[in-house]
């Protein structure tokens, strides 16, 4: 029986790298997303408080912001007074923050202090 269990308890242990091998790389070639957030400020000390709640979520959810406000030039069009960039891992994880309730409990506060288009990209494969 010794025999036996040995070969078919290695076997087992070879799929299951194997299997984990393969989802690691699927992982890798998932496109990260981005969230592109132009945002036109009606109430300074409002914004500063929907900010700060939702700079807390977005990083509680895996979002990274890689540009807030900041400089803005544009080459065609007029240009958004204030744009944020937040960085997701995956297309789902941006869509699924912001249709979070985390999320939906901040909209009538964001509401209040400011004018807001949100979308989101997904990115190229690494």
């Amino acid at each position: 029986m010794d025999q036996v269990l040995k070969p078919a308890l290695a076997l087992l242990g070879g799929v299951a790298i194997s299997l984990a091998a393969l989802n690691g790389l699927h992982a890798q070639t998932k496109p990260p997303a981005y969230s592109i957030v132009e945002v036109e400020v009606t109430d300074p000390e409002g914004f500063r408080e929907f900010a700060k709640r939702n700079a807390a979520g977005v990083a509680a959810a895996g979002g990274r912001f890689i540009a807030r406000r900041g400089r803005i030039v544009t080459s065609v069009g007029t240009p958004p007074t204030d744009l944020f960039v937040i960085a997701w891992d995956s297309f789902d994880q941006a869509t699924g923050y912001f249709d979070s309730p985390t999320f939906k409990d901040l909209i009538p506060l964001r509401d209040k202090v400011a004018k807001v288009r949100l979308f989101h990209v997904e990115g190229l494969a690494k």
